[in-house]
């Protein structure tokens, strides 16, 4: 993974000096807190409905044992003792106290962490496929290439003020697993006929009051032109976006109002003029940071795993964990071990520090001192050798991290909601944890893979849109009120979901799920998935059953 060089550790450092006087400054009366906000969100700092929350980068999703015990520490020493894992693959901490959130920077700053760009007008967290670099379907790592960007926008004059908030996701996989179509910029990574690697470029997409799926601008952009073209992308988003009306200020709007053809001609125009200067890239740079992604030194094994498979045979809690939370690894006798936050009553996302410690620990010991963020909010070990998965089990076990669920119904994406969030209109997390309750783990496994995601507001911070369910609290004449969607993905598939109908009380809304999840059951064909049969059916069957009629 990419470590800091020199001008990484000075912006850091410097930014925490910064920050701490700002802060003094804020608790001697002398700024006030409409003065202190733009400088408190260029740092991540959000003022929530209870406390301060701060909002922890992990570029890209990918951080080492080191780093995951100072975010167990920073849980324990400044927090209730525990930190929420997002759909960003940031870190959030919900309960700091405002005059230590500048140590709290100090201590990041020791591992090589911070908070800037986390919050603000600005270009965020660039996020990517949790597997990356591990995945047996990968054309390319494309962390290379999420660092590239990071370095690229971090504070960038250009782009440190744009008209709203701007998120970038890469994947090197034909398989989506970081969204990018839901992104103001979305990178795939593909070969043309001559077998050269680069980029097929997605713009406009996007989740909340204004949903849309992007579009491809580009269907090929060559490796050395990648910085240039993202440039000339913000140089015209920029220039056009709305400044005047929040709401109408992303880049998807910009898009959907100017037209792609026209956007797209605007954009080739300005990249015409930049795209052979400084920015074109160099091989040497690519390779330099290249460097900083080598495999780690695996051994030489062969798919043999006598002791797992062994093991599969007589345990059925092992055997389902296998099935659901273990992915293909591209190195021989190696696999993917995704561990699940999301155990049965509790929020999804939450870790405890002891478990975050645990975590750590078990990175040092079974995965090169790995680990990765997921857009699930879960946490992934990306190099396990596949015999040794049942010492590994056993140990998340005894930490009730073992839960077998990725990919099926209680795997839900979830945001804070009402519970933290002053922009939420209803509570989300308590409809989580009656899901996650509602289903044994064999009806699960009936059911298969199904993708239920909630939001508190209409931000769609849970990204419900793109739910096989989503579920949206909205505020009903001051009571907590739940949307239901059906039909949606955020895969290479992607699709808006649509609304069943009006909405439902909170002691409603399982009752409304499992309506949903029967009617998938009883109509599926062989192998279908529930998308797969919505999309065969459309939404009356699933309409008729909740509401008694189409």
């Amino acid at each position: 993974m990419y470590r800091y060089d020199e001008l990484d550790h000075a912006i850091v450092q410097d930014r925490v000096k910064q920050f701490r006087r700002q802060v003094e400054r804020r608790m001697a009366g002398e700024i006030t807190e409409d003065q202190f906000r733009p400088l408190r969100l260029m740092n991540g700092l959000y003022l929530q409905l209870h406390a301060y929350m701060l909002r922890v980068a992990i570029p890209y999703g990918t951080l080492d044992s080191r780093q995951m015990r100072k975010l167990a520490y920073i849980g324990r020493r400044y927090d209730k003792g525990y930190g929420h894992f997002t759909t960003r693959q940031n870190l959030q901490y919900n309960w700091p106290k405002l005059e230590e959130t500048p140590d709290i920077l100090a201590e990041l700053a020791e591992v090589e962490m911070h908070a800037i760009q986390t919050s603000g007008n600005c270009i965020r967290n660039v996020t990517s496929d949790q597997y990356a670099g591990a995945a047996r379907d990968e054309i390319e790592d494309p962390r290379v290439w999420c660092e590239i960007a990071r370095q690229w926008s971090t504070l960038h004059p250009e782009f440190s003020f744009l008209p709203r908030k701007f998120k970038i996701a890469i994947t090197g996989c034909e398989q989506d697993r970081a969204a990018v179509k839901v992104h103001d910029i979305g990178m795939i990574m593909k070969r043309d006929e001559a077998g050269e690697v680069g980029f097929e470029v997605i713009v406009g997409g996007g989740l909340g009051r204004t949903p849309f799926i992007g579009k491809t601008i580009r269907d090929f952009l060559p490796k050395e032109h990648f910085l240039s073209y993202l440039e000339s992308i913000l140089r015209v988003y920029n220039q056009l976006g709305r400044r005047d009306n929040k709401y109408k200020a992303r880049i998807k709007v910009t898009l959907h109002e100017t037209g792609a053809e026209e956007f797209t001609r605007l954009v080739d125009e300005e990249w015409a003029e930049i795209k052979d200067s400084t920015l074109k890239l160099p091989k040497e740079e690519i390779d330099r940071i290249t460097a900083h992604f080598s495999p780690p030194g695996f051994r030489p094994l062969t798919d043999d795993a006598p002791t797992a498979d062994k093991r599969a045979e007589s345990d059925a809690a092992f055997s389902s964990w296998l099935r659901h939370n273990i992915a293909e690894h591209k190195a021989r006798g190696y696999a993917i071990a995704n561990i699940s936050l999301k155990p049965v009553g509790e929020p999804p996302g939450d870790a405890t520090s002891d478990q975050m410690d645990l975590m750590a620990d078990l990175a040092d010991e079974f995965s090169f001192g790995e680990l990765r963020v997921t857009h699930a909010q879960n946490i992934v070990l990306p190099h396990v050798e596949r015999d040794r998965l049942p010492e590994l089990f056993d140990r998340l076990a005894a930490a009730g991290l073992a839960s077998p669920n990725v990919g099926l119904l209680s795997d839900i994406i979830c945001c804070p909601g009402l519970d933290y969030c002053a922009l939420a209109n209803a509570r989300s997390i308590p409809i989580a944890t009656q899901l996650t309750e509602r289903y044994t783990v064999e009806k699960q496994e009936e059911v298969g893979d199904l993708q239920i995601k909630i939001s508190g507001c209409i931000n769609a911070c849970g990204h419900h849109h793109v739910g096989h369910i989503g579920i949206l609290g909205v505020d009903r004449k001051g009571e907590e009120h739940y949307q239901i969607q059906i039909g949606g993905s955020a895969s290479e598939d992607a699709t808006l979901g649509k609304i069943l109908g009006r909405g439902f009380s909170a002691n409603e809304v399982v009752d409304v799920v499992d309506k949903i999840i029967d009617t998938y059951l009883e109509l599926r064909e062989d192998g279908e998935e529930f998308i797969e049969t919505y999309r065969r059916l459309g939404q009356d069957p699933f309409k008729e059953r909740v509401y008694g009629t189409t």
